[in-house]
């Protein structure tokens, strides 16, 4: 059986810093260079990174575009795509040696397999990296009720720098509407696991560097970044929900799909604009009960007595008041020998020195 070919496609903006090292990775994969190809989409940088780009002509087509956004930035790139399979990288981050060996022999592997994800090692601004891979639950489909409640958990493996998806899955799928600012990955990945199935590597072979400049990272007292995530969260939701249904996914399944994501926009309007206490309280509880279904009962109890005092103030109040303690040395230390936040059960985390 021959190799299916790859189209490697990096998105990036103003990533002078990274942006080599991020070429670098794919041109090292163990994959014959005969069997890839790479595309650079630059949605408009006015950094140094189209001349570091260029420094790679001879093996990456650098697709230059006006500023739009990471939608605008995939739809752009995916039409020059010529792989049966294309696997997306950010250009602020990089790839294990072998990361394309293993995604290509998964596909072969498995026919009914349309995205592969991949186990993060999460790289500090200190340098030391975190691994994150998945205990169990490595196959599903979030087409039905039990692989919604999948999916939702392990959107984490399957974002921009880890995901690889079927070129003949991407058409299905179509454009990502170029309102959606940020998190068009999460457009992409959510439709490809509603549609055929899911596989995601026990390996971490994606390094994700967080830095000053990460949107989600940096956007906790920017409201101008913070208003903007609430609006792509926002409209994803619906957007997603109203593709889920289109394309057949039963509405109770697709509402339980994009939850997390309602939730997560919910919160950010309440923190900028308010609302209604009781909206607070609802939101909070709907994101602990996906984070942590396994919680115990004491940490349980914990939660409903802070998100009851919650019914008795504004949302804006809540949210500075959560922030304030949050910063607390002091409370945190007592928090973490009491009553220590719970893990993610189905996720292995260990922490490594930097290399």
């Amino acid at each position: 059986m021959s190799r299916p070919f790859v189209s490697v496609l990096i998105d990036t903006y103003n990533h002078e810093k990274f942006i080599e090292q991020a070429i670098a990775s794919v041109l090292e994969q163990n994959f014959p260079a005969s069997d890839f190809e790479i595309l650079v989409v630059d949605d408009g940088s006015t950094d140094r990174t189209p001349e570091l780009v260029n420094k790679f002509s001879s093996r990456v087509a650098y697709l230059p575009k006006p500023n739009g956004g990471q939608a605008s930035a995939f739809n752009f790139g995916i039409s020059h795509c010529r792989g049966e399979i294309v696997a997306f990288l950010d250009g602020d981050d990089w790839w294990a040696a072998n990361k394309l060996a293993r995604v290509v022999s998964t596909f072969a592997e498995a026919p009914s397999v349309g995205i592969v994800g991949t186990g993060i090692i999460n790289v500090q601004r200190d340098g030391t990296h975190q691994v994150e891979t998945l205990k169990e639950g490595f196959r599903f489909t979030a087409s039905n009720r039990d692989g919604a409640l999948m999916f939702r958990r392990r959107g984490a493996f399957l974002g921009t720098s880890r995901m690889a998806i079927r070129a003949e899955l991407l058409r299905r799928i179509g454009n990502v509407p170029e309102e959606i600012a940020i998190q068009a990955d999460e457009y992409l990945f959510t439709l490809a696991a509603a549609l055929s199935e899911v596989a995601i590597l026990p390996e971490a072979l994606t390094f994700y560097r967080l830095h000053a400049d990460n949107l989600f990272q940096s956007s906790g007292s920017d409201e101008f970044k913070m208003r903007r995530i609430q609006k792509s969260l926002a409209l994803l939701a619906s957007t997603l929900f109203e593709r889920l249904c289109a394309v057949g996914i039963d509405s109770q399944v697709s509402a339980l799909v994009v939850e997390f994501t309602q939730a997560c926009a919910d919160r950010f309007r309440l923190r900028l604009d308010g609302g209604w206490p009781w909206e607070t309280a609802r939101t909070e509880w709907t994101l602990y009960g996906i984070l942590h279904p396994e919680a115990r009962f004491s940490h349980r109890v914990f939660k409903r007595l802070i998100l009851f005092a919650a019914l008795f103030v504004p949302p804006k109040f809540f949210y500075r008041a959560q922030s304030s303690v949050a910063r607390n040395d002091l409370y945190n230390r007592i928090r973490a020998r009491l009553l220590p936040v719970p893990g993610m059960e189905h996720i292995q985390r260990d922490w490594r020195a930097r290399p």
